[in-house]
């Protein structure tokens, strides 16, 4: 099993990370309330397998700190938030709560699980741009986590 010594399942973290995206996507797009949202969520098949607290997490952080985020994200990106693509706009609001919000989870893995996320669901190179802005951000939010 995937587990660091603190029990957490990091392979059901890395899951959580994916549906809170798709989740935060539909959020994004549909403008429905949030619970509603992870509601839907919720009964999907493979959440069965994610942290299923951690996807909350996620979700109800981004939200509550949605304007703290996307100003947080302004100096690092080319165009308005709202303007970025809606796959990027929630891998990076996703990543930007975690590396704001939640200093337990290393800054490197953030980064990554960002990174893969977009891959697997963005356009071709989003991905990099996804890089470029958290590798400034994390420069700003974790700066001496990354100097060490």
């Amino acid at each position: 099993m995937n587990q660091r010594p603190e029990g957490i399942d990091l392979a059901a973290r890395s899951r959580a990370r994916r549906r809170a995206l798709q989740a935060l996507y539909a959020w994004q797009l549909s403008g429905s309330h949030m619970n509603a949202v992870i509601d839907q969520f919720r009964h999907e098949q493979d959440m069965e397998v994610a942290d299923l607290e951690y996807f909350e997490d996620l979700l109800h952080g981004v939200e509550k700190h949605i304007d703290a985020i996307d100003e947080s994200l302004k100096p690092y990106v080319d165009r308005e938030v709202g303007q970025i693509d809606p796959i990027e706009r929630a891998a990076l609001r996703l990543a930007a709560y975690e590396l704001k919000y939640r200093p337990d989870v290393p800054y490197r893995v953030i980064i990554n699980e960002a990174i893969e996320v977009t891959k697997r669901f963005g356009a071709d190179h989003g991905h990099s741009y996804v890089n470029g802005v958290l590798d400034k951000l994390a420069g700003v939010l974790r700066t001496t986590e990354k100097r060490g």
